[in-house]
């Protein structure tokens, strides 16, 4: 009766090496409270803009563009994120209403 053949030793999972990742210092924040999302079937493209209350028009003051794969690991980054922002400072409730409340015209006196 033969032995099975015996396995390879295991070899140890080399960690991948960490990505440098550079802020520039002239680098602007850019404050968005507002995100148009559309897409291709290659690519995701979010708009981000500021809209304020009771103005007609809003301008886009930033532009990201993806792909479907990197969109997709990006909602599950911002899902686990918000997950442990929610753990540590308490759930985050959505107001109802709240494109009425920011975009509905002025009240008129």
């Amino acid at each position: 009766m033969s032995n099975p053949p015996a396995m390879p030793p295991a070899v140890p999972n080399p960690q991948s090496p960490q990505m440098q990742i550079e802020l520039p210092a002239n680098l602007d924040a850019v404050y968005s409270n507002f995100a148009l999302i559309t897409h291709s079937p290659s690519e995701v493209v979010i708009d981000f803009a500021r809209a304020l209350p009771n103005t007609p028009s809003t301008r886009i003051c930033a532009r990201v563009i993806m792909t479907p794969l990197n969109a997709k690991l990006l909602l599950n980054a911002l899902a686990d994120n918000l997950r442990k922002y929610e753990a540590q400072y308490g759930e985050i409730t959505l107001p109802t209403n709240l494109a009425d409340q920011l975009f509905k015209p002025p009240a008129k006196e």
